[in-house]
């Protein structure tokens, strides 16, 4: 059932450096954004709308029946922008939760959306998110996947220790493919947005270590299936072959 204290939003922008306009690519028929909106619609954990700078996404999301609200151009992230979005949609602060879902996840299964929340049952844990086990080699040596290091809570759950680029850890055992989809509690959303870029942050070039240097607790849920981003032509193209079959 639909929680009105959990706000799900998407930040989506026209300006995306290697696949520009990528929201509105055509996708099985349907534009990107409006398939990652009925994903999060859904999945019927919250209020969902996407956050974004372009009258023109606006548009489409609100012709397909979802939500939109407008948010400045110049923020650094999308965690800025859901943060002003949230600040707009819920000005009296009744939502305690915040859910960061990318509008390039057009391939991401309902499931992996609520499987993002229970961490945040524990009221230790601000933030919570997704990864996936390693399987090849060429996931574990490619610096654009994100590995999420971890210690085990037992069952599916861990505590993030760290996430990077790299290959990591070393040595024998499970490596996991972080997936990008955040659930903040509302107060360490407004604290993360108040934080001025961490020195491992820039260098990494992993927003979520901000969090980790400021003593935020993030834990992660492992689930089966890690959704496919899409950055580059390469990436539309894999997207419309999988969307096209379902």
């Amino acid at each position: 059932m639909t929680d009105s204290r959990i706000l799900v939003l998407i930040p989506a922008r026209m300006a995306a450096t290697r696949l520009p306009g990528k929201p509105l690519a055509d996708i099985a028929g349907l534009p990107m954004i409006v398939h990652v909106m009925r994903r999060a619609v859904a999945a019927d954990i919250g209020r969902v709308a996407v956050a974004t700078d372009t009258a023109e996404i606006a548009a489409v999301v609100t012709a397909h029946g979802g939500e939109a609200v407008m948010t400045r151009p110049e923020h650094p992230s999308g965690s800025d922008r859901i943060h002003e979005a949230m600040q707009k949609l819920d000005p009296a602060g009744k939502a305690e939760i915040v859910v960061n879902l990318q509008g390039d996840f057009p391939t991401i299964t309902v499931d992996n959306i609520r499987e993002v929340l229970p961490p945040l049952k524990d009221p230790e844990v601000d933030i919570a998110t997704l990864a996936s086990q390693i399987h090849t080699e060429e996931e574990d040596l490619a610096p654009s996947v994100v590995k999420a290091i971890g210690t085990s809570l037992g069952g599916r759950r861990m505590r993030a220790l760290y996430f990077t680029r790299a290959t990591a850890p070393t040595g024998d055992g499970p490596r996991y493919h972080h997936i990008g989809l955040y659930a903040y509690r509302r107060a360490a959303l407004e604290r993360y947005v108040s934080l001025p870029p961490s020195p491992l942050e820039l260098q990494e070039k992993l927003e979520q270590l901000r969090a980790l240097e400021a003593g935020m607790r993030i834990d992660f849920t492992i689930v089966d299936t890690v959704p496919r981003g899409v950055d580059t032509p390469a990436d539309l193209e894999t997207a419309r072959g999988i969307l096209s079959k379902s």
